[in-house]
């Protein structure tokens, strides 16, 4: 079965307080997308990456990519006025039916095991989403007052979400509301059920200065 990665890379780094956008900064010598790319390559050697950027980036990552001298075969498409409508550009290059996984550029930490474990999966379930647990007290907001709740009901959403590739797209083609916030809700709308799979809690997405100090830490100590 064909496997595509649709690698959705559109921040411009604001919460970094520079303006060089997050996917672009390096960790280990290396821009964080270019790991992320990597990490793909090395669950399958012919997966077809196609990576989402913002037209106005796509020439910065060109530079990089011979800088790097970073030969890996991808294909670029533009950037939408929101993730909805970057996935739903990338989703034009899928041509064949298959499987899809849609993956935040910023995430280089995804496991080897929870790569190959959403794609086998959603090749019997169709749509799979990896989960972490919730490991800190969570309380919910009622007003001006606030009460906890049980952990144990709530989980942390991760990437790479994979889907048939006929059914991704056929979600893509509703119309677009504020509620989808990641590939899952989009799924949903159409009144399809997700299943959830393991992942890996290396697997941060890269937002923040701190972030990158994990990183840098993650590379150092092997966890990867």
């Amino acid at each position: 079965m064909m496997e595509y990665a649709l690698i959705v890379a559109g921040g411009k780094g604001l919460r970094m307080g520079g303006e060089l956008p997050k996917q672009f900064l390096p960790i280990g010598g290396k821009p964080v997308l270019m790991r992320t790319l990597e990490a793909f390559y090395a669950y399958n050697p012919e997966i077809h990456i196609i990576l989402v950027l913002p037209h106005s980036q796509q020439s910065y990552w060109t530079e990089l990519c011979a800088e790097h001298s970073f030969s890996l075969p991808h294909t670029v498409a533009d950037g939408g006025e929101t993730r909805f409508h970057s996935v739903k550009n990338g989703l034009a290059y899928v041509t064949t039916p298959g499987l899809v996984g849609v993956h935040d550029g910023v995430r280089p930490f995804v496991s080897q095991e929870v790569i190959a474990r959403c794609y086998e999966l959603a090749a019997e379930k169709k749509a799979v989403i990896p989960v972490i647990d919730v490991v800190e007290t969570v309380r919910h907001l009622k007003g001006e007052e606030s009460v906890t709740v049980s952990r144990d009901e709530y989980k942390l959403v991760q990437t790479p979400q994979v889907f048939d590739a006929d059914l991704l797209k056929q979600a893509y083609e509703q119309p677009y509301t504020s509620f989808f916030t990641d590939d899952a809700s989009v799924v949903e709308e159409m009144g399809v059920s997700v299943y959830l799979a393991a992942g890996n809690r290396e697997n941060i997405k890269i937002t923040t200065p701190f972030d990158l100090k994990i990183a840098a830490a993650l590379l150092d100590s092997c966890l990867i």
